[in-house]
């Protein structure tokens, strides 16, 4: 049971390209089939395999022989990435499962607010409701510090966003990121919300000093977006627990 999620990871991961590639731009996730866009034929269930058609394809699709992008094959290697990591880091079959829910989440925020500086709703708020939702079963115990957590951390974000708006003039952080930290806290507990802010910090400023590093301009100005580095922290830190904490 602990390793069943990494068996249905690359088909998790599968699911997880669609919503990467169709939610930012409002397209239907259910219904819609998946085409070439080359020649836009639709792709049969044997094009669909996770990992094993691009293989088998060559990266091309079957009619046109058009190159097909690795972007799902990488989703897919990432999402059984997620999913190795947490078999290999807890022992219940319980808390495997709650991490790559998280995880794989976490892993689709990211990649969203990378490329279109969103965090939609639809993903983070169901976040923050598991969160809740997976405390009150295996950690009834801890419920209020969680429910705490939530409320802590959107209140928190948003009065930062605020002062933030008013010392520069402008809008710095959005209300995905508020909404994200709140999932934070709904997982995490309120204690562990200092630490997610530090560490989001700590890797937001090491991402823009090896961007500089590589050339890329960064100023005061240039948007950045702030969700993968609260992903990353709330992994970690969910993971490995708050450091000296025990």
């Amino acid at each position: 049971m602990q390793w069943l999620p990494v068996i249905f990871a690359p088909f998790i991961g599968s699911f997880l390209g669609v919503l990467i590639r169709r939610l930012p731009s409002g397209q239907p996730i259910a219904w819609a089939r998946s085409a070439c866009s080359s020649c836009g034929r639709e792709l049969a269930v044997r094009d669909l395999v996770p990992v094993v058609s691009f293989l088998v394809l060559r990266g091309r699709c079957r009619r046109c022989e058009a190159p097909i992008g690795a972007f799902h094959l990488v989703v897919e290697l990432a999402a059984v990435a997620v999913a190795l990591w947490v078999a290999l880091t807890m022992d219940e079959p319980d808390w495997v499962w709650a991490g790559c829910l998280l995880g794989w989440t976490l892993l689709t925020l990211a990649w969203i607010d990378a490329g279109h500086m969103m965090l939609p709703d639809v993903l983070t708020l169901p976040l923050l409701l598991a969160g809740l939702g997976f405390t009150f079963v295996l950690e009834p115990w801890d419920m209020l510090d969680h429910a705490v957590g939530a409320v802590a951390g959107y209140v928190a974000f948003r009065a930062i966003a605020s002062i933030y708006q008013v010392w520069r003039g402008r809008s710095g952080l959005g209300g995905g990121d508020a909404r994200l930290l709140a999932a934070a806290g709904a997982w995490l507990g309120w204690q562990a919300l200092p630490w997610v802010v530090f560490e989001a910090a700590l890797a937001g400023i090491a991402a823009t000093l090896i961007a500089r590093v590589f050339g890329h301009r960064v100023s005061r100005t240039t948007a950045v977006p702030f969700g993968p580095f609260i992903a990353i922290a709330v992994w970690l830190v969910w993971l490995y627990g708050i450091p000296l904490a025990g």
